[in-house]
């Protein structure tokens, strides 16, 4: 298992959810935390803000720095990178974590909602990478993972949500890419649950059914941990599954991430048959 003090991650999207899960589990490690999302005032309907978030990282005993951060702004993608690194020093670990979500069909997605999609989830991402690149190629063992999902041709990932594939399929394809580009200097994986996530995502674009069959964002931020402290110039261009990664390391049980303890759970978006071993 990877010990993360002194180590400066990079998280889009980490005002809630799985992103602040993430934050949390490598402040634990003494960690620095760029908490990097949009949320800095209170949302009515979404729990968390970059600064509640930075505060949460640093009681649990990492560094934090809070940042706005529309990933779809080259200059500000930048200027965040830039402030990291004249903090904490350089960066060793980015965190594609920032997506938008709408699952609807071709005569039902607006125009503006398929920019927002593919401007956050793929263009996001890939803007992410290249900012942190040039500072991740100085660091120990560096990483860059993304939240997203194995890649399918399967017509049925595509037919109801069309524009949300896209986006999402264009996260995995940096990672495909990148891990090709940067073998041998920087570990490059995707990283996707293998359930639902009991995150607002869900609770908003799901039956409360789903909700109740989910598990907790704790899950995905165990199995990053595991992957961070992986060699990244041997591992590299893996799209993991969470409860995948954990059952390598020798973890049978699960009941301790349920929602619904004992309940039904409810298999992720994207996945087929026999994604649970590694």
């Amino acid at each position: 298992m990877s010990n993360l003090k002194g180590k400066t991650i990079f998280i889009t999207g980490a005002s809630r959810g799985i992103g602040r899960e993430i934050a949390l589990k490598c402040a634990r490690d003494g960690a620095n935390v760029v908490v990097a999302a949009k949320t800095v005032e209170p949302h009515p309907r979404l729990p968390g803000t970059v600064h509640t978030v930075a505060a949460e990282a640093e009681e649990a005993g990492g560094h934090a720095l809070a940042l706005q951060l529309d990933v779809r702004e080259d200059t500000a993608v930048q200027m965040a990178v830039e402030l990291a690194v004249a903090r904490f020093g350089g960066i060793d670990i980015l965190v594609n974590n920032a997506s938008a979500i709408q699952l609807t069909g071709t005569l039902e997605t607006p125009m503006r909602r398929y920019d927002l999609m593919m401007g956050v989830n793929t263009r996001g991402s890939f803007a992410c990478a290249q900012a942190c690149i040039p500072h991740l190629l100085k660091a120990e063992n560096p990483h860059i993972l993304t939240l997203s999902p194995p890649l399918s041709l399967q017509p049925h990932w595509f037919k109801d949500h069309t524009a949300y594939t896209l986006s999402k399929y264009g996260m995995s394809m940096c990672t495909l890419g990148m891990a090709a580009e940067f073998a041998g200097r920087i570990g490059v994986n995707s990283l996707w649950p293998g359930t639902t996530i009991a995150t607002a995502a869900i609770e908003n674009n799901f039956p409360e059914a789903i909700l109740k069959s989910s598990r907790y964002p704790a899950i995905v931020a165990d199995a990053a941990y595991v992957i961070f402290g992986r060699d990244g110039c041997v591992h590299t261009g893996n799209f993991h599954i969470d409860e995948a990664v954990l059952r390598a390391e020798g973890m049978t049980d699960f009941s301790q991430y349920a929602v619904t303890p004992g309940g039904r759970l409810y298999t992720d978006l994207f996945l087929d048959e026999g994604r649970l071993e590694e």
